[in-house]
């Protein structure tokens, strides 16, 4: 899509901050490669290890001038352990052989089934100035079609989308104002139950050198308020904080952070919230588009348990 200045969508207030605080940060083993056909399409598989469990997909994507297309391609299982818990494990292609999953000791678990999930998105760039469509379904799941538009305008920022069902959840979102102050909503409404099943709220105000934002979520449950500073744009040094109260719970949750390039392929990130949990991970870019990224977790109240520690290597040509 044609880059337009303006609000943006809904879904970009408040998140410069967010991106700070949260992405990258992972307590897993993870490893994704990128390949691409002669004709264009790019391949992405990716494992990623949790505990002692294995989840794998494989992701296709085709351009084709202001059409595309990915479709996305994993299995689900679910074991019974102990017969009290549900464990959810992606397999790879082709499945094994049911029997050989089968645990016999003390009949503690076994394999229930494996269901296979093919999900399809057909993005069309521009048919018209500022419009972006994308249709979604996830196969075999017949309830799982839906359309959305986007439009973008220098003032303006609209995404609407309709479920493909006989009785719809229509979702809409909206932001106004200019490249330094918006406000905007985003609500669901089930046509099934006559509910409005979302309604949120959310202003912004940004400068050069810092964005505030605060939204009104959960139906009015909670509210967020988050801020987003460059300190340093010839470093991306900057700093970010969140903060959410909920007004069900009456509990507070503070989250700050901060960011800074140790030099054009380095960089590294750490954060702390008031319960304790302190992050940190850095990012190394070792080759063109190729990262690798290395992240660590430990609970301040209770020093004595193990840090947890993720890896996360993106491989592409």
């Amino acid at each position: 899509m044609v880059f337009v200045k303006g609000p943006g969508l809904y879904t970009d207030i408040g998140k410069k901050a967010r991106d700070l605080l949260y992405k990258d940060y992972q307590g897993d083993q993870k490893f994704t490669l990128t390949t691409y056909t002669a004709n264009g399409v790019a391949i992405t598989s990716s494992g990623t290890k949790k505990g002692d469990l294995f989840l794998a997909d494989v992701n296709t994507q085709l351009k084709n001038k202001n059409i595309t297309t990915d479709v996305k391609v994993d299995t689900h299982s679910n074991f019974l352990i102990c017969k009290t818990s549900a464990l959810e494990v992606s397999l790879m292609f082709p499945p094994p052989d049911l029997d050989s999953l089968q645990q016999t000791d003390s009949g503690s678990g076994f394999l229930n089934h494996i269901d296979y999930h093919v999900y399809t998105t057909i993005t069309v760039d521009e048919p018209a100035p500022g419009v972006k469509a994308i249709f979604s379904f996830i196969a075999p799941d017949q309830k799982s079609g839906k359309v959305e538009l986007q439009y973008l305008h220098e003032y303006a920022g609209i995404s609407t989308s309709l479920g493909l069902t006989a009785k719809p959840i229509v979702n809409f979102s909206g932001v106004a104002g200019s490249n330094n102050a918006t406000f905007g909503t985003d609500v669901s409404f089930d046509t099934a139950s006559g509910n409005f099943v979302k309604y949120n709220a959310g202003i912004s105000y940004t400068t050069t050198d810092l964005i505030a934002s605060l939204m009104l979520n959960d139906k009015g449950e909670t509210i967020t308020a988050s801020y987003f500073h460059t300190v340093s744009p010839l470093t991306n040094t900057a700093v970010g904080a969140e903060l959410t109260h909920s007004f069900t719970t009456n509990e507070n949750t503070l989250t700050i952070g901060t960011q800074h390039a140790l030099d054009p392929l380095t960089s590294l990130k750490a954060r702390v919230n008031n319960f304790g949990k302190a992050s940190a991970l850095m990012q190394h870019e070792w080759r063109p588009k190729s990262l690798v990224t290395i992240s660590g977790e430990v609970d301040t109240r209770a020093i004595e348990k193990s840090a947890k520690i993720g890896l996360a290597v993106a491989l592409k040509p």
